[in-house]
């Protein structure tokens, strides 16, 4: 990891991929990682941790289920924080485009532990380094 000031808008200027998730830092045992995002995700569960979204840019869905048949979404605008605690099955999704900081225990799939089938553009990944120039 960098020993420098990371700048999160050229992180993100430096992959175009929607869903493909870079680390940008650790703290302890935690990625800290950033993605652009468009269109929905997976509906998917991590059953040990939760997962902390901070958006960066556009707005960004989650749509939560809880268990019993119900259905929520939550909107998060740019600047705002939400956590999905583990084990609640959740979708995020942002028709418009949005970018994105997760932070979640190194190793974490981004699709989770159980989750629906994967389209082609959702990358299934633990992170990909952050490459920089």
């Amino acid at each position: 990891m960098s020993d420098e000031p990371i700048d999160l808008q050229d992180a993100l200027a430096s992959f175009s991929e929607i869903w493909s998730p870079r680390i940008v830092t650790r703290v302890n045992d935690y990625d800290i990682r950033v993605a652009k995002v468009a269109g929905e995700h997976v509906w998917h569960v991590h059953d040990d941790t939760d997962e902390f979204f901070l958006v960066l840019d556009g707005a960004l869905n989650i749509g939560l289920r809880d268990g019993t048949g119900g259905e929520r979404t939550v909107t998060l605008p740019k600047g705002s924080v939400f956590v999905v605690p583990k084990g609640v099955e959740h979708k995020p999704s942002a028709p418009d485009g949005a970018s994105m900081l997760v932070f979640e225990p190194s190793g974490t799939l981004s699709v989770g532990d159980r989750h629906e089938e994967v389209p082609d553009y959702v990358d299934v990944t633990t992170g990909h380094p952050l490459t920089r120039s």
